[in-house]
């Protein structure tokens, strides 16, 4: 498999979980027990340099951030995939950083999160690092 290939998919699959995560990430299931807690995170508010916030303020903010990212890094990944072997064979240090980024994503979603995150996080890791590998293989 070459590596524009593994570029291309890990991009699609970082929109999927951008998409995921930007609709899911502040839903809760009533079964979790946690009404309570959001409700808190959400009346309580505090200020913070002064602008007045919520930790649910701080966790959406937070979340839409997250957001962004992905979707930049939808786009470094597919922008790769466009890209020349020889050229490619250069930028070691983006096509290893973006890999390596997924793997501490992957780490992350492990140890906290569950099975859809762990899932999606592990096969675009493992598309970057192909990538990454299969592009320094070039040289």
């Amino acid at each position: 498999m070459k590596a524009s290939r593994l570029y291309r998919i890990a991009a699609v699959l970082i929109v999927l979980f951008d998409l995921g995560h930007t609709f899911g990430f502040r839903q809760s299931d009533p079964s979790w027990g946690v009404a309570g807690l959001v409700g808190s995170m959400r009346s309580i508010h505090f200020d913070v340099q002064g602008f007045s916030r919520s930790y649910w303020d701080l966790f959406v903010g937070a979340g839409f951030m997250i957001s962004v990212f992905f979707l930049f890094a939808a786009v470094v990944a597919w922008q790769l995939s466009s890209i020349s072997a020889e050229t490619l064979a250069r930028l070691r240090g983006i096509t290893w950083g973006l890999a390596l980024c997924f793997v501490a994503l992957t780490i992350l979603s492990w140890r906290y999160f569950f099975f859809l995150p762990i899932v999606f996080s592990a096969l675009i890791t493992a598309c970057l690092v192909g990538a990454a590998w299969l592009s320094a293989k070039r040289t």
